[in-house]
């Protein structure tokens, strides 16, 4: 349930009008960097109350993002392709599907917030981002950010102390669990922050091979990754970060992906064959040996699995009897720590079915940008792979935590570098852009 008066500081509506003024004006390479000082540096929680509508910061740069692509222009420049018609397919399925067949337990305004976050940052990432060269450029200006946070995530971990709690949003103090401190910095839980640490590490790698000329940044980037996951301490975004680096090595088996995938298919089916459990108690499993609420993720699925009658059609807004606790904050809901459970749950198996082909569609452009040797170099392949890498560790953390602060703002970020693979280097610019020969772009007067 929404809370009822605004929660915004006047310092946080500052920094979020200036950060918006700079979306606007700034050149269409470094647009980009306020939203990405938004999601890095802003509590994203709080909002504005304005005729009954939650207005939250991140909708406000949004709406900042709208102006430039219309005054600018720069909407024409997105021709719809399978990626964007499978996203806003998947939105209005969310946005609709449920409330027009039952709508109990749920709001519609949230409903729509939640479709006006996903497109507003989609195609605002899709018009800025435009090909591969713009995808290094993005990640090249994400490392310089993300290096600051993480000595803000080092202290918190050091004092105690949240350094965003001064902006409100977030507690002042770090959650403790089994004596150790979870940090969340400006997110709104640790296993959201460690989230974030934990997808952003394969970008940096594939960062460090790919230009030489980078690697101190890289590697200032690729060790601040990794304080904000350690920071975390959380087991969900170490996991993510493990696969990542498991990801990251396959690079070099690459040519064999298809015998690891079903070598990955047989080994899940056997283990569910002979395990007492069901196979996704292995989650429980692991969470004996890295701490963290495993046992309920488990249940959770299982629960999904067993209540399939009640949300396969339209979803559901009851759920509140599916596990031995609820939310606190809503009696009708128990706590889907699960994106995969939410989807469907919000939108029956049309929305989750929708979500899956979306991912599939990213790893299939990926691995053939990855195969064209032709089109790409070597390190250029590299850094593409650590494109599905990033993926893959989204995938994983979807089995942890469903997505609901500014962490969707990197998720939508991967989906829209993954389709400028799609775009030529130079051939495919806007027309009123020139890329030369070191791949700085230039601006032509017609």
């Amino acid at each position: 349930m929404q809370e009822a008066v605004s929660t915004v500081t006047a310092g946080s509506l500052v920094l979020t009008l200036c950060l918006g003024i700079l979306l606007v004006v700034l050149p269409r390479r470094y647009a980009l960097v306020p939203m990405l000082i938004g999601g890095c540096y802003m509590t994203l929680g709080q909002f504005l109350l304005v005729g009954g509508m939650h207005f939250y910061l991140l909708r406000i740069l949004i709406l900042f993002g709208v102006v430039r692509l219309v005054v600018r222009q720069e909407v024409l420049n997105i021709k719809l392709n399978v990626f964007d018609k499978l996203l806003i397919a998947w939105v209005v399925v969310h946005s609709f599907l449920y409330v027009l067949f039952d709508g109990s337990h749920v709001s519609f305004n949230e409903r729509l917030g939640a479709a006006y976050n996903s497109l507003g940052i989609y195609f605002l990432i899709r018009a800025l981002i435009w090909d591969f060269d713009d995808v290094v450029h993005t990640v090249k200006m994400f490392a310089v950010i993300i290096i600051p946070l993480a000595v803000l995530f080092a202290v918190e971990y050091l004092t105690g102390k949240n350094p965003f709690s001064v902006f409100g949003g977030v507690p002042e103090f770090a959650m403790i669990r089994e004596g150790r401190l979870r940090c969340q910095g400006p997110f709104q839980h640790p296993i959201l922050a460690g989230t974030f640490g934990a997808t952003a590490l394969p970008l940096f790698v594939g960062l460090w091979v790919y230009s030489t000329r980078d690697r101190l940044l890289a590697g200032g980037a690729i060790l601040s990754a990794t304080i904000i996951v350690v920071a975390s301490s959380s087991s969900g975004p170490l996991l993510a970060f493990v696969v990542s680096v498991v990801g990251l090595l396959c690079w070099r088996a690459r040519a064999n992906m298809r015998a690891i995938r079903w070598g990955i298919v047989i080994f899940v089916l056997a283990a569910h064959a002979f395990m007492k459990a069901p196979v996704w108690f292995l989650i429980a499993r692991l969470s004996d040996l890295t701490g963290g609420g495993g046992w309920y993720r488990s249940a959770l699925i299982d629960a999904f699995i067993t209540h399939f009658d009640e949300w396969w059609l339209y979803g559901t807004g009851y759920t509140a009897h599916w596990m031995p606790t609820g939310l606190s904050i809503d009696p009708t809901k128990t706590d889907i720590v699960n994106q995969f459970v939410a989807e469907g749950v919000n939108g029956g198996l049309l929305e989750l079915s929708l979500f899956i082909w979306l991912i599939v569609h990213c790893f299939r452009t990926t691995g053939e940008a990855v195969r064209s040797e032709v089109r790409y170099s070597f390190p250029e392949q590299f850094m593409i792979w650590s494109l599905g890498c990033t993926i893959l560790s989204h995938v994983v953390s979807f089995l942890s935590v469903s997505y609901f602060d500014q962490i969707v703002i990197f998720w939508f970020m991967i989906i829209a570098m993954i389709v400028a693979l799609l775009h030529g280097s130079k051939e495919n610019l806007p027309e009123n852009e020139v890329r030369d020969t070191q791949g700085s772009v230039q601006y032509t007067t017609s």
